[in-house]
C-alpha cells in the first residue's frame, strides 16, 4: 500500500500524516474550525432566528424596532463577501482572541460569516410551524419560553436539522478560505500544496476528502432530521 502511494501519489505521501503540514493536521483543522464556528454561529443563528420570528409583525412578541435592528444585522453580516469579512474584522479579532492568524483567530470570522445565513434558515423554519398551534398555546396561558421550546424549536427540530446540516455543508466551504490567514486545513492543503505547487495529486486527495466530509454531514443530517420528524407525528 505504502509503495503504491509512493508510485502513484508521491506528493501526497511526501506530506505525512502529522506536522504543519500533515493530513492528519489538516483534517483536525477543518474538523476544528467547523465544530467551534457551528457551535458559535449557530448559537448566534438562532437566537437571531427566533428574535426575528418572535418581533415580526404579526409575532407574539410584535415589535418593529428590534425586528428591524435583527434584520438590518444579519442582512449586513450575510451581505459581506467572506473574505472581505476576514479582513474587515481583524481588528476585533485580535481583541478577542490576541491573535489575526492561526486557527483560532479563523473561528471569529468564520461564526460571524454563517450565523446570518443560518439565521435566515432558522427564520424560514419556524414560520413553517402551524400558527394554530401558537394561538392554542397562548389561550391556554403558554408563556413566551413555553412557545419558544416547546412550540417552536420542538415542532420545527426536523427542519432545524435540516437547516443546521446545510449550514455546515457551507461552513466546511468557507474553512478552505481561512487558510488565507493562515489557519490551515484541507482547503489551504490543496492550494498552498497542491495548486501552487502544480502538485495535482495534493489537490485531489484534498478534494475527495472535502467530499467525505460533506458527505458524512449530509447522511447523519438526513438520518436525524428523518428521526424526529417520525417522532413529532
Amino acid at each position: 500500500m505504502i509503495n503504491l502511494l509512493q508510485q502513484y501519489l508521491p506528493n501526497v505521501f511526501s506530506l505525512g500524516w502529522s506536522g504543519d503540514a500533515g493530513w492528519g493536521t489538516a483534517i483536525f483543522q477543518t474538523l476544528f474550525m467547523t465544530f467551534w464556528s457551528a457551535i458559535f454561529g449557530g448559537f448566534l443563528g438562532l437566537i437571531f432566528g427566533v428574535i426575528l420570528v418572535l418581533t415580526e409583525e404579526g409575532g407574539i412578541l410584535a415589535n418593529k424596532f428590534w425586528y428591524n435592528l435583527a434584520d438590518k444585522i444579519v442582512s449586513i453580516f450575510r451581505a459581506i463577501p467572506f473574505v472581505i469579512l476576514l479582513a474587515f474584522i481583524a481588528p476585533v479579532t485580535q481583541k478577542i482572541v490576541g491573535t489575526q492568524i492561526g486557527i483560532k483567530a479563523a473561528l471569529v470570522p468564520l461564526t460571524l460569516g454563517v450565523f446570518p445565513f443560518y439565521a435566515r434558515q432558522v427564520q424560514v423554519a419556524l414560520k413553517g410551524i402551524d400558527p394554530g398551534k401558537i394561538e392554542a398555546a397562548l389561550s391556554l396561558g403558554a408563556t413566551t419560553k413555553d412557545i419558544i421550546f416547546e412550540i417552536y424549536l420542538k415542532e420545527a427540530r426536523s427542519e432545524l436539522i435540516r437547516v443546521s446540516t446545510v449550514t455546515v455543508i457551507s461552513l466546511i466551504g468557507l474553512t478552505a478560505m481561512a487558510g488565507a490567514i493562515g489557519a490551515g486545513g484541507l482547503g489551504n492543503t490543496a492550494i498552498s500544496y497542491g495548486y501552487n505547487r502544480f502538485n495535482n495529486d495534493v489537490t485531489l486527495v484534498a478534494t475527495i476528502l472535502v467530499i467525505i466530509l460533506i458527505f458524512i454531514t449530509q447522511v447523519v443530517g438526513d438520518l436525524l432530521a428523518n428521526k424526529f420528524n417520525h417522532q413529532v407525528r
